[in-house]
């Protein structure tokens, strides 16, 4: 098979990728290591930015999100019983839109197979051959045959533990890790919401965070221990310690039910330099992962798609190879500014073991100066709605 782009990871930033480059009549192949319904079995954040919906309108594919999502204009910061809201409209004139990652990647499955695009699911063996030269080619197996695609540029949009990034050679690629002491307990309910915007809640007891998906699906997190075990939590030690650490009036306020999906995520900080060898080019957790704190993991994949794209269009539309030739220092940049936010919030907003009372003294007045400074607020909406291409 031959293609213009091979794009390996049927994820939301291949599919993006690939929807992008259909509008402007460019060729991709899509390789999936899982089946499509294993793909929209995973339970992803929900909190998009404004570059990730203004992508979704230019691809095609943002009717539903519109019609069905939520846009929030704030959010809220509680710290013990006091707590206070971030408004994003006022300060940046910007929204993020509610809207789950599984609704995100079932909108682009369908827009593909609605224009037909290509897509190999349940692939196996991915090798990624010649990257450094003009003509790179793709190897995999489906059911035991072997494939071939023969391409101009091969994306990474598989994850962390994809082959993409560990094609790079060691002696070329530099790894940045931070891992942190905890991890997070998610549950998922059948439940409304305890509150019209997200709660991000520092306490004594550690982190925790009310999100939703709908108005009758909520998705609850609490910081828990490194080692701690799903089956460790019962739905009910669940609530119990959630109530703990929400401001008293949003606890009274809280719905319980049962989970219909738990599981504990560890937290983690990565990002490899570059993020391009030859015509190979990583976009999202296969160069970079962040806490989820911001939710800024899908955010920052839309961010390496929208540069690679334009990358892409500059050289099939104006014979330039500028955009290629930039796109790991581009996006880079962004990227490390995600970090940090994503770092700084959650640095802010969990117990770290062995914190002493000077360090606990410390974020509660970061806490208090970002409730009181307009400055400091506007940095945090600024980023949180995302920082612009």
């Amino acid at each position: 098979m031959k293609t213009q782009v091979a794009i390996i990871g049927g994820g939301p930033s291949g599919l993006l990728l690939s929807q992008l480059l259909h509008t402007r009549g460019i060729d991709s192949i899509v390789l999936e290591r899982k089946t499509k319904d294993y793909v929209l079995s995973r339970i992803r954040a929900g909190v998009l930015e404004r570059g990730l919906v203004a992508l979704m309108e230019e691809a095609g594919v943002a009717e539903r999100m519109h019609r069905e999502g939520y846009p929030h204009h704030g959010t809220m910061i509680a710290y013990g019983d006091e707590m206070f809201r971030l408004e994003f409209t006022k300060h940046t004139n910007h929204s993020v839109m509610i809207y789950g990652q599984t609704e995100v990647t079932r909108d682009l499955y369908e827009m593909r197979e609605k224009t037909g695009g290509k897509i190999e699911y349940n692939v196996e063996d991915v090798v990624i051959n010649d990257a450094k030269t003009d003509a790179p080619y793709v190897t995999y197996r489906v059911a035991g045959e072997e494939r071939r695609i023969d391409c101009d540029f091969i994306a990474g949009c598989d994850g962390f533990h994809g082959v993409s990034r560990k094609t790079i050679p060691e002696d070329v690629r530099i790894e940045h890790e931070k891992v942190y002491p905890f991890g997070w307990l998610g549950v998922l309910s059948e439940t409304p919401p305890v509150n019209e915007e997200l709660i991000y809640a520092s306490s004594e007891r550690g982190f925790a965070l009310c999100s939703m998906r709908n108005e009758n699906l909520s998705r609850y997190y609490v910081q828990c221990d490194i080692n701690d075990r799903v089956e460790d939590w019962s739905d009910d030690a669940f609530w119990a310690e959630l109530k703990r650490r929400i401001p008293a009036d949003q606890a009274a306020n809280l719905v319980t039910g049962p989970s219909i999906e738990k599981s504990i995520a560890p937290l983690r900080s990565f990002v490899v330099e570059p993020m391009q060898w030859g015509r190979l080019f990583l976009c999202g957790d296969a160069a970079h992962i962040v806490p989820p704190t911001g939710a800024k993991g899908l955010n920052t994949a839309a961010s390496d798609v929208n540069y690679l794209y334009n990358a892409l269009r500059d050289f099939y539309e104006k014979d330039s190879i500028e955009g290629i030739d930039g796109y790991s220092q581009k996006a880079l940049a962004r990227v490390w500014k995600a970090e940090r936010f994503s770092w700084w919030f959650s640095s802010m907003m969990h117990h770290f073991p062995g914190q002493n009372p000077f360090e606990q003294k410390m974020k509660i007045a970061e806490l208090e100066f970002l409730r009181s400074n307009t400055a400091a607020q506007q940095a945090m909406a600024e980023n949180y709605v995302g920082l612009p291409y």
